[in-house]
């Protein structure tokens, strides 16, 4: 934590933060949002994200409200229009998934190039799911699948999670503080 957000913290205020969660359907968006709930606020029984939904939590000294957008095809072009609002971005990928790692890697250069994104300095945390799942990638491998070495002007980080289990979560979390 930094030394502004521990100032926040002690001062009693709280910084909101809008965080668009994006990545293809059943990366495991929904579930990474529910675990970072308080436990007393979380749901058991996920479902798929039909458009999106918006979810709120809080840390020591944020206050997230996080939209989870439906990683559908035909849900996809939707992502955009909350581009201008959103101050941090977390990109889910499906570790197991290797068949559609090239769709996610067009989806994050698709993001990375639109004029609301481009030019801005948006932090982004990319979580690379589903570490439980037998031949996961490694984050190593999902971070040069996706090139992500050649994001050279947004802050980025990514974390190895296993969403059911709340792994990596933390991690990812303390990053975006």
């Amino acid at each position: 934590m930094g030394l502004f957000d521990k100032l926040v913290g002690w001062l009693g205020l709280k910084k909101e933060v809008n965080v668009l969660c994006l990545g293809l359907d059943n990366s495991g968006k929904t579930t990474i949002i529910n675990k970072l709930k308080p436990s007393n606020a979380q749901v058991q029984d996920i479902v798929p994200t039909i458009g999106f939904s918006i979810e709120k939590f809080k840390t020591t000294s944020l206050s997230f409200t996080v939209f989870d957008m439906s990683g559908q095809g035909r849900y996809r072009n939707l992502w955009e229009h909350y581009y201008k609002e959103g101050q941090a971005i977390i990109f889910v990928i499906d570790s197991a998934d290797k068949l559609r790692m090239v769709v996610a890697k067009e989806e994050l250069e698709t993001l990375l190039n639109h004029p609301d994104i481009k030019h801005r300095r948006i932090p982004i945390l990319f979580f690379a799911n589903k570490m439980d799942v037998r031949d996961a990638l490694s984050s190593v491998k999902v971070s040069q699948l996706l090139s992500l070495e050649n994001i050279k002007d947004k802050p980025w980080h990514i974390c190895a999670t296993d969403a059911i289990r709340g792994e990596g979560l933390q991690e990812g979390v303390d990053w975006l503080q």
